[in-house]
């Protein structure tokens, strides 16, 4: 049984980039899109995902407000937060509300499928920035 992914992404492109990207995988499906931090509340609960990759700059619930709460109502879903402004203030952020991953937008061709990999095995992902 393929891996379930939650894409969240206010932006449309992106989902559609992220989907094809994770797509291409035998072993994963994408089983549902979000398009606001809200949204990605709801259609992990609902969906109940294997994985949810979190866009962090989103409207109604930004990413980070969104990853506590699925964190704290769907403790066992690995969060992996996807963002153009990854910083080591944002990464330390993130793991203090439960995420356990982040790949930047920039370098989601050379980590997006590395980093979904290494939550689908329960490690964790963070990139090593040198400066913020």
């Amino acid at each position: 049984m393929p891996a379930r992914i939650l894409i969240a992404d206010d932006n449309e492109l992106v989902r559609r980039q992220v989907r094809n990207l994770l797509g291409r995988h035998p072993d994963w499906e994408v089983c549902g899109e979000a398009v606001d931090g809200r949204d990605a509340v709801e259609e992990a609960r609902r969906l109940n995902p294997d994985l949810v990759v979190l866009d962090f700059a989103m409207p109604v619930m930004n990413g980070l407000q969104s990853a506590a709460e699925i964190a704290r109502t769907i403790p066992h879903i690995p969060i992996l937060l996807f963002s153009m402004f990854l910083s080591n203030q944002l990464i330390e952020l993130a793991r203090g509300v439960g995420v356990r991953g982040a790949v930047s937008k920039a370098d989601v061709i050379r980590d997006l499928v590395q980093g979904v990999e290494a939550l689908l095995r329960d490690e964790t992902f963070f990139p090593q920035l040198v400066n913020d």
